[in-house]
């Protein structure tokens, strides 16, 4: 397995206590990409001393993180840098296990995949690392993306790989809390071919953004639900519009 091929983005906002022990663990990989999401504590200098990539994206929100360092990504190519074959997305607070690494790209490096979700409802979770909360929406929201895009999944974790290719044609947009029902949407839409695997999850360093107040958490459900309506109901729009006008042929 060439991890080479493979680059790392990962957003991050006031991570200083926990982004030394992601990228202890990370093994080593073609490209790290850390995007300083405008925190306001070392965060960029602790990435930068640990002698990996760093961007700032000022404007706030996971999605704008991500795209931030897609775009970084995409300049590094056009100016005559290798493009990834695989592209992780991992979360800059210590609570995924970036050792699992490996067993994420390696179904897709055996072309067994598309696209491969790190799931922590079927993987060991430590006591306290989801709330109620988070179990609970993830289990509505892919009951919800099921029902509208027969896409089956379990959670809406931030740990995934996916094929470079496959991720330029998704046309990623969300800035903020819609970023991984989006993602998980246009593959289902795309039929990507797509598997989830067992992750383990711990208890994040320091507090969480979204689920460690109810404002987090209230405007992180709400986006993630609004987002699987936009989708859905687009679906529906074009489907019972192309069947008007053929009908009307």
């Amino acid at each position: 397995m060439d991890l080479d091929r493979v680059t790392v983005i990962i957003p991050a906002f006031n991570e200083q206590e926990a982004l030394p022990y992601v990228l202890r663990d990370l093994p080593s990989v073609g490209r790290v990409i850390v995007v300083n999401n405008a925190s306001t504590d070392r965060t960029a200098e602790v990435a930068t001393e640990a002698g990996v990539m760093v961007v700032d994206e000022p404007r706030r929100g996971y999605g704008s993180a991500c795209l931030a360092g897609l775009r970084e990504l995409r300049r590094l190519i056009d100016e005559g840098g290798s493009a990834p074959e695989i592209v992780v997305f991992l979360d800059a607070d210590y609570s995924d296990h970036p050792d699992q690494l490996p067993d994420l790209v390696t179904p897709l490096f055996e072309d067994r995949a598309d696209f491969v979700l790190g799931s922590r409802i079927l993987g060991n979770r430590e006591p306290g690392a989801m709330p109620p909360q988070s179990v609970y929406g993830n289990k509505l929201a892919c009951g919800l993306m099921r029902l509208l895009f027969g896409a089956r999944h379990t959670d809406l974790g931030p740990f995934r790989a996916i094929s470079y290719p496959h991720l330029l044609g998704l046309a990623m947009s969300d800035t903020n809390f819609g970023w991984t029902v989006e993602m998980q949407i246009k593959a289902a839409k795309a039929k990507l071919r797509t598997i989830e695997i067992p992750v383990r999850y711990r208890r994040r360093i320091g507090t969480s953004k979204i689920s460690g107040t109810l404002r987090g958490a209230f405007s992180a459900g709400w986006k993630i639900l609004y987002t699987i309506a936009k989708y859905g109901f687009w679906s529906r729009s074009t489907t019972t519009d192309t069947r008007e006008l053929h009908d009307g042929e």
